[in-house]
């Protein structure tokens, strides 16, 4: 996500989790398998059921990509085309990397998790099903699975919860802390990833949303998801 929409929307978010019954910020949380998920449905928190995002967005126009204009089918069919893409090349990759320490970069928002489609208040935010998919797999194979965001630290706690809770492997996460707030969030994306290759990864793919997340090096590969022109964060 962008850092200027970070810094209207993190009170909002704060907020949500004062309301919602999680585990403390920074404990350690069990990764639970996450059920199949077909086009068009959520997973949501214990005290809701199961429905549908496109029948949400029409009834109360709740995610930011309802207001963005994007379709959540469409969306999920292009991610598809990506993640298409990525799966093979990840799988031939970790073949011949034997004896590699090797690592795969997410970024977070409209990456592995859903964020635009779901309003803030539901928690956790379910995940981009094919990512998740990718991520087990390769970690499975012995690949880290590391997350940079531009999402603040102030969050950091409630950001790995909620991936661990729908299922992601967390080798590590970054956010952004103070200092990191005033550079662009392209050479701060760019500077982590040289932090994980500086202990040793080799990041055999990259993949995120924006070309901010994607530019800089320090991958061997790059896969870009669907945000319509910005539309999504």
């Amino acid at each position: 996500m962008q850092g200027r929409r970070w810094r209207t929307r993190v009170s909002v978010t704060v907020a949500a989790a004062a309301v919602t019954a999680v585990v403390p910020f920074g404990s350690a949380a069990t990764a639970a398998p996450v059920p199949h998920r077909t086009a068009g449905t959520q997973t949501v928190s214990a005290v809701q059921s199961v429905q549908s995002v496109q029948s949400v967005q029409q009834q109360s126009g709740r995610g930011p990509a309802w207001f963005a204009g994007v379709d959540y089918g469409t969306w999920q069919r292009d991610v598809n085309t990506v993640m298409n893409t990525a799966r093979p090349y990840v799988d031939q990759r970790i073949s011949r990397g034997s004896g590699e320490k090797m690592a795969i970069v997410l970024d977070i928002d409209n990456t592995s998790l859903e964020t635009d489609f779901h309003p803030f208040w539901e928690y956790p935010t379910p995940a981009v099903r094919p990512t998740l998919d990718l991520a087990r797999s390769a970690h499975a194979r012995g690949v880290s699975i590391f997350f940079v965001t531009a999402r603040p630290g102030i969050i950091a706690g409630l950001t790995r919860h909620n991936l661990e809770r729908v299922g992601y492997p967390v080798s590590g996460l970054h956010v952004r802390d103070l200092p990191d707030l005033f550079d662009e969030v392209s050479a701060y994306k760019t500077a982590r990833r040289a932090d994980i290759e500086a202990k040793g990864y080799t990041i055999i793919a990259n993949i995120g949303n924006s070309p901010g997340d994607l530019v800089g090096g320090h991958a061997e590969k790059t896969f870009k998801l669907p945000d319509y022109d910005g539309k999504l964060s």
